[in-house]
């Protein structure tokens, strides 16, 4: 089931990536840093597929890792070929559903001003910054999605390691270290991808700032997809 999960992990840092990173090089490297509505509604779909999509399955993870250490004579069974196949399939699922949702009703809107995105892509804040009217219902609607998609699924990684821990606890040393080492590289990528993320998309308006926001978007689409390759081939 490890290798099952990721695998998906590594399609959707692929993808990931992929959404951002080329049109980005493009504008450091030449002149040409425009974008059409249509292109830029892709990029924000594709990013917003693959994010979400993550951390549904950053969460499947870890209730991979729970099974494993806390319930280990009923692991083969519970977590099955089918069933990391419906959970991977599951948070697909989730990512495509609220990105469609996200990029429709924020791409219904007006755009009047002038349309310069003061970041490297295009990012749900930063387009929700060049509406016109009222804009409050769409950046609640953000804060909703970024809620159930960024923070439930993390919640669900925090429970499962609360479980673990106090099954870590009550093992010899020798056992609790194998267990530790089982789940180190997995809550390293859990810390950097959520760190920087959450901050993102869960702080009010009010407290944004474009040079903060740039730091951390660079930080959850080029720095941890760096990092997360070189963290599993070491462990593994």
């Amino acid at each position: 089931p490890m290798y099952l999960f990721l695998g998906n992990l590594s399609l959707l840092e692929i993808g990931y990536t992929c959404s951002v990173i080329p049109k980005m090089l493009q504008s450091l490297v030449s002149e040409a840093r425009g974008i059409s509505r249509e292109g830029c509604a892709t990029q924000m779909f594709f990013f917003t597929f693959f994010g979400i999509s993550e951390c549904c399955l950053l969460a499947a993870m870890a209730f991979d890792r729970y099974m494993a250490i806390c319930s280990p004579l009923h692991y083969a069974t519970r977590m099955s070929h089918g069933a990391c196949v419906h959970l991977a399939m599951v948070s697909w699922g989730v990512g495509c559903m609220a990105a469609l949702g996200q990029t429709n009703y924020i791409f219904s809107l007006d755009f009047c001003g002038p349309c310069e995105i003061d970041h490297f892509f295009c990012d749900l804040p930063p387009i929700l910054a060049l509406a016109c009217g009222d804009t409050s219902h769409n950046e609640a609607a953000v804060f909703v999605a970024a809620t159930l998609c960024i923070s439930s699924p993390f919640l669900l990684i925090i429970a499962s390691y609360g479980r673990i821990l106090a099954a870590v606890l009550s093992m010899p040393s020798e056992g609790r270290q194998k267990a530790l080492s089982t789940c180190s590289s997995h809550l390293l990528v859990v810390t950097l991808f959520y760190g920087s993320a959450s901050v993102t998309y869960l702080r009010p308006k009010a407290s944004h700032s474009p040079g903060i926001d740039k730091l951390l978007a660079l930080s959850y689409t080029v720095v941890t997809s760096m990092l997360n390759p070189i963290i599993y081939t070491l462990r593994n």
